[in-house]
């Protein structure tokens, strides 16, 4: 079936504006766009769907999420606002542990459940696809757990979902040599074999895993034919986002405490840098050097990091305000950040980008102004979300 939207006021591919606009979709993909009074002949006899004289945007790309977990960490939170830091807390054994003992106690119905209910504030917010990390079973049995559930929300979701398998920390009764042997020579295999992720990211910080044993997943990774990512630069400079370019990896995320070495080496492999604004400001840390990442040609993504700890952030709209406002984005960068190179992140080319031979996943803004929904703080103006040409419900 070949679908013609129409009386679109603006549309932002989102490198280029369009002004009064249209669209063609067939089999999902976007298949003609431009200037309305340019449609194709070809085209011209469809019955049209008329968009009402609003703006459309790609479909957001939430690149960084931690949507599968049960518990919640509200004492941890109140503690933080009275003061305590986030790494004190973990290294006292609460933070990411307390999430693990919850998410191992919990069935896949039960993490389906609550990660489904979460999608759907994302889906809401215009978000069309998302990454979904593993990270809160640590166990083989319990990463492989959480893969499964990610794995049913890519199949029933209305939502894209790209499986990313996380080294998190080391677990508790552990040696750090036989959890990383583990991870790598039974773990990785598992996953590539059964098919459950497309990457592996490691965090690679204090309390979490050192640059050596971040190497070692790595190349467990890449022999194994997963991309690889990693929580780079986060709490201290460790040499991770180096690394990560070094082996063409996907991309670095977090880069509180990069530094120019790390963005000129993020830049000649296009590995992507991605901010993530909420644990930024919820751990009170300084933005990354936008200025830096810009002047070095580093490709720019911005994640909402939804996580029950450092990052209890539901909306990837506030993380781009919060990007525009506090780190020093412009509104038209901010939108490509959570679009294009939010997909790119993803290693995938055909998502976050409205063209020809691209998936025809759109917002349609309840305004004629295309990018009003960076504007209004607080309130979302979206009339409706498409994804593959089909109308989602908000």
């Amino acid at each position: 079936m070949t679908t013609l939207f129409t009386d679109i006021t603006e549309l932002y591919t989102p490198f280029e504006r369009l002004t009064t606009a249209a669209l063609v979709v067939a089999a999902g993909q976007i298949v003609w766009l431009g200037a309305q009074r340019d449609l194709p002949a070809a085209y011209a006899a469809l019955p049209p769907v008329s968009l009402g004289q609003q703006g459309v945007l790609p479909g957001f790309v939430d690149c960084h999420t931690h949507l599968v977990w049960a518990g919640a960490r509200l004492d941890e939170y109140l503690q933080r606002a009275r003061g305590a830091s986030y790494e004190a807390i973990l290294e006292a054994g609460g933070g990411i542990y307390n999430t693990v003992s919850a998410t191992q106690r919990a069935s896949e119905d039960e993490l389906f459940a609550l990660a489904q209910a979460r999608a759907a504030l994302f889906q809401r917010g215009g978000v069309s696809t998302m990454e979904v990390k593993s990270g809160y079973g640590l166990e083989a049995e319990h990463e492989l757990k959480m893969l499964r559930v990610i794995r049913r929300l890519a199949a029933e979701l209305p939502q894209r979902v790209v499986a990313t398998l996380l080294a998190h920390v080391i677990p508790k009764g552990w040696t750090r040599t036989a959890y990383v042997d583990m991870f790598c020579r039974e773990l990785i295999p598992e996953v590539k074999r059964s098919g459950l992720a497309e990457a592996v990211d490691v965090f690679c910080d204090r309390g979490a895993f050192t640059l050596a044993e971040t190497e070692q997943i790595f190349s467990a990774a890449l022999d194994h034919q997963l991309a690889i990512k990693a929580h780079a630069e986060q709490i201290e400079h460790t040499g991770v986002s180096k690394l990560v370019a070094d082996l063409q990896g996907l991309s670095a995320d977090h880069l509180e405490q990069s530094t120019a070495d790390d963005w000129q080496a993020l830049a000649a492999a296009q590995t992507v840098a991605t901010l993530l604004p909420g644990a930024t400001v919820l751990l009170r840390k300084a933005f990354p050097d936008l200025r830096g990442l810009r002047a070095a040609g580093v490709k720019i993504a911005v994640a909402t990091d939804h996580n029950p700890g450092s990052s209890p952030l539901y909306s990837l709209i506030l993380a781009l305000q919060l990007a525009t406002a506090l780190g020093g984005l412009s509104v038209e960068e901010a939108l490509i950040a959570g679009t294009a190179h939010a997909a790119d992140a993803l290693g995938k080319p055909t998502i976050g980008r409205l063209a020809v031979g691209s998936a025809a996943d759109f917002i349609v803004v309840a305004h004629e102004r295309a990018l009003t929904p960076f504007y209004t703080w607080g309130h979302l103006p979206i009339e409706r979300l498409y994804i593959g040409g089909n109308a989602v419900s908000q």
